[in-house]
């Protein structure tokens, strides 16, 4: 693909939002970093890195910024909270707006809008309230499980549940999150993800990546440390089902509302069912992420990456 132009003055003040209050921090603030740096090689020298916290409003009207390059993840970050007050300020931002954030960040609404469109295989799920009966709430599920807090990422409070013995203290651990919990049949098979751009308001599919982690699942020490899990790219799969996986990301984006760009993980079942697991509005962008390394095999480099999903502010403004 040839080089991204800019949509955007080179001369505006963009604010790079990294940081945050989730347990994401330290994640976004190296998303935060790079797409800064890319930032100043692009040219945008008014470009600012501008930590998030609670006074992050007043920071944002007092630094007069024109436009807002969302790098933060997680809570308030990826839920719609962050989006909600830049919209009040009147700031153009990158990637989902505050409906499809809030949406995508709560994995139970997630599976609830995408199962309106029934060429999108989900997995079978229960989802647990506080003060249910964890056991009985799972009585029809097949195990092995997944326990995951609703609204968490990168793994955070998720346990692997290989019997009804353990299901208990594997909740425990997921309250420690969120209130409320989702818990779904493990699908044993191929973990991949898909990332989806938009470019002149059309979206489009990355190269999909085949992840497998060297733990029993890909846990956070899989996802962030370096060696423990082998990347194919692209994924081991047949052409025809590389064309289904596509289509089904860029089917769960719009349906889910989401804008400039996002990224679909699914677990492909043995018997070629690509499932969707989750959508992320606010993908990774650290040298080790999916993203990047998804969008480089199709010939769009870092920069020109980071350049891409700027100019979607530039179309929402």
């Amino acid at each position: 693909m040839a080089k991204i132009e800019s949509k955007i003055d080179k001369n505006a003040k963009i604010a790079v939002l990294c940081g945050g209050m989730s347990s994401e921090a330290e994640v976004s603030r190296r998303s935060g970093r790079g797409c800064f740096n890319a930032l100043q090689r692009l040219g945008y020298k008014n470009s600012e890195l501008v930590e998030v916290d609670t006074d992050i409003s007043n920071k944002l009207k007092n630094g007069n910024y024109e436009y807002a390059y969302n790098a933060l993840h997680g809570k308030y970050g990826e839920d719609g909270c962050i989006q909600g007050i830049l919209e009040i300020l009147k700031i153009p931002y990158t990637g989902c707006g505050v409906m499809s954030s809030a949406i995508c960040m709560n994995k139970e609404y997630t599976k609830k809008i995408l199962s309106t469109c029934p060429d999108i295989p989900l997995a079978k799920s229960v989802f647990v309230k506080k003060g249910d009966d964890v056991e009985k709430m799972c009585e029809n599920l097949n195990f092995p499980v997944i326990t995951k807090p609703v609204s968490e990422g990168s793994s955070f409070g998720m346990t692997k549940v290989n019997s009804k013995q353990e299901l208990k203290s594997a909740y425990l651990e997921a309250v420690k999150y969120n209130d409320d919990v989702l818990i779904e049949e493990f699908i044993d098979g191929v973990f991949v993800t898909v990332g989806v751009l938009e470019q002149d308001g059309k979206n489009f599919a990355t190269e999909i990546l085949e992840i497998r982690p060297k733990n029993e699942w890909y846990d956070y020490e899989a996802k962030y440390t370096p060696g423990m899990s082998d990347f194919i790219l692209p994924a081991n799969l047949n052409p025809e089902l590389t064309k289904k996986t596509k289509e089904i990301a860029v089917k769960s984006h719009e349906i889910a509302g989401c804008r400039g760009v996002s990224r679909v993980d699914f677990m492909i079942s043995k018997d070629g069912i690509p499932y969707v697991i989750e959508i992320n509005t606010s993908p990774g962008m650290t040298d080790t992420s999916d993203l990047p390394a998804q969008s480089k095999v199709m010939g769009i480099d870092y920069d020109n990456l980071v350049q891409l999903i700027l100019n979607g502010a530039g179309l929402n403004k």
